[in-house]
């Protein structure tokens, strides 16, 4: 289940250090991509030149390249990773992780994680004992980090006691379970429109809305780790994907859109329709810029535009499930439910542009979910990645 995952490696200066090296080699031969993040410390233990040439990635430690002078994103990394584990995790780099110290790459990384994360302690069995050490793994486990206990065993100082970290290949066993029971939609196909259309007046300008698709993204990414197919029918928009089981569709109009969704949603198991389709497009476009000197427009005659989730509703068969989405700025929830009975869907995910934080080009949503069972869930503000998680595990209900 680690094949083509994005996996952080963070490494903090520990004598355990020596066995990262193993768990990076089983990491990798299970087919996951793998970056390492070390510590200043850590590099005092293992080279970052044997690890770099185990992963294929140039190991990262500093916020700036000494080199280059590049700057190493930790938001990048955040964002790229579907797991992070620390192993080993030092007393030190706990107390940083469990109080937000970000003075290393390495916690600063945790900081900007999206995905779950994982550490494995490993030190001295007083320093282990101290209620300090106590505290401060059980506010990383109350912020829903994944403790891997360390063993009982003969320590680097020659004491015997609790302390020593977990061997590689039952951390590497660990990750694997964490994403088998993650795998609910394996062998699902899943259909998912997202972003903005962009209906041309010429080949200069066009008809278009504020989205950005960030919210269409989170729930392709969210479906994917999940185990699911998935097919992203994309209209413009700067975002790119991370996971290798999402296949990226370009769209620019809502007619591209609405024959790319066509095309894949007969082999669909779920239609998530999260776009922001241009309700309407100029009847008669114009193939060169129009000049105000020499073209005279004082007006642009409009055509409907196809509704995408309508067609598909009037195409669903009975194994299908089809998700729509109602961004609203009044009455949203007796909008949703009328927009959800007219196009055939199975649930809706309702938000209005009245709740700040909500609704196009924030890295927040806050919505409602309706069923055609007469559901209705409300959620408070959060992460878009976050309200992906919640929007994927209602989907999963019905």
């Amino acid at each position: 289940m680690l094949k083509g995952k994005n996996i952080i490696l963070g490494i903090s200066g520990g004598i355990a250090a020596y066995k990262s090296v193993t768990l990076l080699r089983l990491l990798v031969k299970a087919g996951a991509e793998v970056q390492v993040v070390i510590t200043p410390n850590g590099k005092e233990f293992i080279t970052p030149v044997t690890l770099s040439s185990l992963s294929g990635r140039p190991v990262v430690s500093e916020f700036f390249s000494a080199n280059t002078g590049e700057w190493h994103s930790h938001v990048s990394l955040g964002v790229w990773a579907d797991a992070m584990i620390v192993a080993p995790a030092t007393a030190s780099t706990l107390a940083k992780m469990a109080s937000g110290v970000a003075d290393n790459m390495l916690v600063t990384t945790y900081l900007s994680a999206r995905c779950p994360v994982f550490v494995a302690p490993a030190m001295d069995l007083d320093m282990m004992a101290h209620p300090t050490t106590a505290r401060n793994l059980a506010t990383l486990r109350a912020d829903g980090v994944h403790v891997i206990e360390p063993e009982v065993g003969e320590l680097a100082s020659h004491l015997v006691g609790r302390g020593r970290m977990e061997e590689p290949e039952k951390i590497a066993a660990v990750l694997d379970d964490f994403f088998s029971e993650k795998q609910t939609l394996a062998g699902k196909k899943v259909l998912i429109s997202a972003g903005p259309t962009y209906e041309r007046i010429d080949p200069v300008r066009f008809i278009g809305n504020f989205s950005t698709g960030k919210m269409g993204y989170a729930i392709a990414e969210e479906a994917a780790s999940r185990g699911a197919e998935v097919t992203l029918v994309s209209g413009p928009t700067a975002l790119k994907t991370s996971h290798a089981g999402i296949r990226v569709v370009d769209v620019e109009s809502a007619a591209e859109m609405l024959a790319a969704c066509r095309a894949a949603f007969d082999t669909a198991d779920i239609a998530i329709m999260a776009a922001a389709v241009a309700d309407y497009a100029p009847a008669h476009p114009f193939d060169h810029k129009i000049k105000r000197e020499t073209d005279g427009i004082d007006t642009i005659e409009l055509v409907k535009n196809p509704d995408i989730a309508a067609t598909l509703g009037a195409m669903k068969r009975s194994n299908q499930r089809l998700v729509g989405f109602a961004l609203e700025t009044d009455d949203a929830v007796a909008h949703g439910r009328d927009k959800m009975a007219r196009k055939n869907l199975d649930m809706i995910v309702v938000n209005s542009l009245a709740d700040a934080g909500a609704g196009f080009g924030t890295d927040t949503n806050k919505i409602t979910i309706l069923t055609n069972g007469g559901g209705e869930y409300v959620f408070p503000l959060k992460p878009k990645r976050e309200v992906a998680v919640d929007i994927m595990d209602h989907i999963e209900r019905i």
